[in-house]
């Protein structure tokens, strides 16, 4: 299995925090928003390879945090508005380094209080591309994020990037694990008019073309949104040791 670590974006609602600075990188409780993914991907899911993929503004700065073990790709872009988008990132760092074989996906700036051992496990279990969910009480908040409804198996049976009316309560938050066949078709995907801006858009158009499984989030993960939210997380990871 590979890991993949999406870090290609701007964070331009953290301004002027990361404006010079890539938001996976800020310190939370001391360490890295990398280093807690990181820590707990080696402890749990023992990955072949580790990527993360950053844009060109801040490779400089990956680079001379990436610890050993860690591959960097650099996707060439310097700003917000020249961005290539998470699933195009995905394919250029997939192609780019030759990957082969089942990744595991996961977006460098979430913070989590569960171990993502248990969806690699989920997913084995299932033998198929998964995702995971979450319960979102807010219709606004469904509105801006991917949005699937499931059966009793806990098939993804539809998901929609955004949608104006959501059919559903359940969130799709940004972590995937995909077969190796399955990553493989995502040139295919983009070709048929999936999305590329946001992660999920990928897994939305597949869960149409072949079974995906969603497995409930055993926990809580944080989004570092703005200024105020990075400063609460921060306060409550202070002193924590995995």
């Amino acid at each position: 299995m590979n890991c993949l670590i999406l870090a290609a974006g701007y964070a331009t609602r953290l301004y002027p925090l990361t404006e010079n600075f890539p938001k996976p990188l800020l310190k939370v409780g001391g360490k890295t928003i990398l280093d807690w993914l990181l820590e707990d991907i080696d402890a749990t899911c023992s990955p072949e390879r580790k990527v993360v993929i950053s844009n060109h503004k801040f490779a400089s700065i990956f680079r001379d945090w990436a610890p050993e073990g860690v591959e960097m790709v650099d996707d060439g872009t310097s700003s917000n508005e020249t961005r290539l988008g998470a699933v195009n990132d995905i394919r250029f760092a997939v192609e780019s380094l030759g990957l082969e074989g089942d990744t595991l996906i996961v977006a460098g700036d979430n913070v989590l209080d569960f171990s993502l051992g248990r969806f690699v496990a989920y997913a084995r279990e299932k033998g198929t591309s998964c995702i995971m969910r979450y319960y979102e009480p807010s219709e606004q908040k469904l509105r801006k994020c991917g949005v699937l409804e499931v059966d009793a198996s806990d098939r993804v049976l539809s998901m929609v990037e955004k949608p104006s009316e959501p059919a559903s309560h359940w969130c799709c938050p940004p972590f995937y694990y995909y077969k190796a066949e399955d990553i493989a078709r995502i040139p295919e995907g983009i070709a048929a008019g999936c999305g590329t801006d946001a992660p999920g858009a990928y897994a939305a158009w597949l869960a149409g073309e072949t079974a995906v499984h969603a497995m409930e989030m055993p926990g809580s993960r944080y989004d570092i949104g703005n200024l105020e939210s990075y400063k609460k997380v921060d306060s409550e990871y202070k002193g924590i040791t995995k």
